[in-house]
């Protein structure tokens, strides 16, 4: 595998939900491409995008995706974007088949997880998700700081 650019580095991932890996199980991932205006791909190079509360959603037998926020581009001129407008997503016809299966499911729903650049290609990975209850989301916080803990005591016992 060969060695990755200072600027390849920078750029392979653009953003990330995070508060989609606190909040829900994620079960399959998929990689999508979107649909974008010119000022949205530069805004997004700028790093000003929000995925936060992003949803994706199957509508006739095409994915869009929701709520995601670039903001406007620093040097735009006439041309600008509206920062949460739905944003078609590109799939495969067989993967768009899979999670519409999937999503009928009670408690499924698409989740966008990760906004990364590959081969200079704005791409999202849109992930089936269920809920986590309330009780699931304190066992991940205790796991969590189980798991600091023994490397803070594994960390100091190597001193």
């Amino acid at each position: 595998m060969a060695e990755l650019t200072a600027r390849e580095k920078a750029q392979s991932s653009i953003a990330e939900n995070r508060k989609a890996f606190h909040d829900f199980h994620l079960l399959d991932t998929f990689e999508a491409g979107l649909v974008l205006l010119g000022t949205e791909v530069k805004a997004i190079r700028e790093g000003r995008v929000n995925l936060r509360d992003s949803f994706a959603r199957v509508e006739d037998g095409e994915v869009f995706i929701y709520n995601v926020h670039i903001s406007p581009y620093s040097h735009r001129g006439y041309a600008d974007h509206e920062p949460l407008r739905k944003r078609k997503l590109l799939l495969h016809r067989s993967e768009i088949k899979k999670l519409i299966g999937k999503t009928v499911e009670k408690g499924m729903t698409l989740v966008p997880t990760r906004l990364y650049f590959k081969d200079g290609r704005v791409k999202v990975a849109v992930s089936i998700a269920k809920g986590k209850k309330d009780y699931d989301k304190r066992e991940t916080i205790k796991k969590r700081e189980t798991e600091r803990e023994t490397r803070a005591a594994v960390k100091s016992r190597g001193r």
